[in-house]
């Protein structure tokens, strides 16, 4: 059962999605699109700084609200609802979480209005699903430290103007801290723009760093105390982003019902075949069978409680779901699902990045086993 908080919060990211998100959802697709009036109207809502305390502007909710937003948005618009995870979960959420009050006040305001959109770089060309092989160096020199080295795989990066990036400042793959860095700081600037099978309207690039100059003062949390931070921040994406594969997932489902219902071969709605029916159930049951374990997942976070294997599980079961209930739609609506008439073939793009971003479906099955070995299997997530 959901809260009246979380209903209202669904309802509101709901309207937004309709309203907002879906008139643009196929030309953003279409033209690799980006439309930062968008984010600024999400402030206005509160939806910016949806886990943020209301003490710094935002609007208090829980882990589970942000999910039911990120379904929401995935529901019309996948490229946006990424966006705005980079920005409201791995920017904001990790700079409310990890920062001292000072950076707090300075960094939050303009990110909660939408004024600025922020990212997260941790991604290298040689570090991806190995994060603790990252190679971006950071060097003290005075009171400032020399960031040199780039990152890949950047939502958010050709648009952003605030960044959370992981650097090393130690030759122990834990010896790795957390810095805010601004679009503006010298030496910083954004590599090629990276076009995508999916999420095409997600701006996605690579980050330089040369000699690039930040303050001792943008050091989140101390130096050497980044891991901890990414492995919670982590958790929390791993959760929030399968609420993404949902929202694909239930659009894929809804655009099934419809079209099979009104689609006729053989003199008869294509709904009444059993193959047809069996697609239909099945993503149906997979659908609400992934839920359950995102939202329980969430509720888990939400009491302060660890779950990291928790949220790889509902990451990796949700994702897989929902590109398994993306191919189904195509194979449903036919020839026609191959083309860009209808909008199914967008939602199997799409999906396939979730079980790539925030970790692959490997990995998260690797991480799983080591916690089963290293922990035991536990208490279920629903209790």
């Amino acid at each position: 059962m959901l809260t009246e908080e979380q209903r209202l919060i669904r309802e509101t990211a709901r309207k937004f999605a309709q309203q907002e998100l879906l008139p643009k959802a196929a030309e953003i697709d279409e033209t690799e699109g980006f439309y930062p009036e968008q984010f600024k109207k999400m402030g206005r809502l509160g939806l910016l700084g949806i886990t943020v305390p209301e003490k710094w502007g935002g609007t208090g909710a829980d882990v589970l609200s942000a999910t039911l937003v990120m379904e929401e948005f995935g529901r019309v618009c996948a490229s946006t609802a990424l966006s705005y995870l980079a920005h409201s979960i791995l920017c904001v959420h990790n700079l409310a979480v990890n920062t001292s009050d000072e950076q707090r006040a300075k960094y939050l305001p303009a990110l909660i209005s939408g004024e600025k959109i922020g990212g997260m770089a941790m991604t290298e060309p040689g570090a991806g699903s190995d994060s603790l092989g990252m190679r971006l160096k950071a060097e003290k020199k005075g009171d400032s430290y020399l960031l040199n080295g780039e990152k890949t795989f950047i939502t958010n990066g050709p648009v952003g103007e605030t960044f959370v990036v992981y650097a090393r400042t130690g030759s122990q793959r834990t010896n790795l801290t957390s810095f805010i860095v601004e679009k503006g700081f010298e030496g910083f600037s954004v590599g090629k723009k990276i076009h995508k099978l999916g999420m095409r309207g997600s701006p996605t690039s690579e980050l330089i760093f040369k000699d690039c100059k930040v303050s001792a003062q943008n050091i989140v949390g101390k130096e050497g105390g980044g891991v901890p931070m990414m492995m919670n921040t982590l958790d929390v994406e791993r959760t929030t982003i399968a609420g993404i594969s949902l929202g694909i997932a239930q659009a894929a489902l809804e655009q099934s019902l419809k079209y099979s219902s009104e689609r006729k071969q053989f003199e008869e709605p294509i709904i009444e075949f059993q193959m047809i029916q069996k697609m239909i159930a099945d993503m149906h049951t997979e659908l609400e069978a992934a839920r359950a374990l995102v939202y329980a997942t969430a509720r888990k976070l939400d009491r302060k409680e660890r779950a990291t294997r928790e949220s790889s599980a509902a990451k990796l079961y949700a994702s897989e779901m929902a590109t398994r209930a993306g191919n189904w739609a195509i194979q449903i609506f036919g020839g026609y699902g191959y083309t860009r008439e209808f909008p199914v073939e967008r939602y199997w793009r799409d999906a396939k990045l979730m079980e790539i971003g925030a970790g692959t479906s490997e990995v998260q099955r690797k991480i799983i086993v080591r916690e089963l070995r290293e922990k035991g299997i536990g208490a279920s997530v629903a209790e």
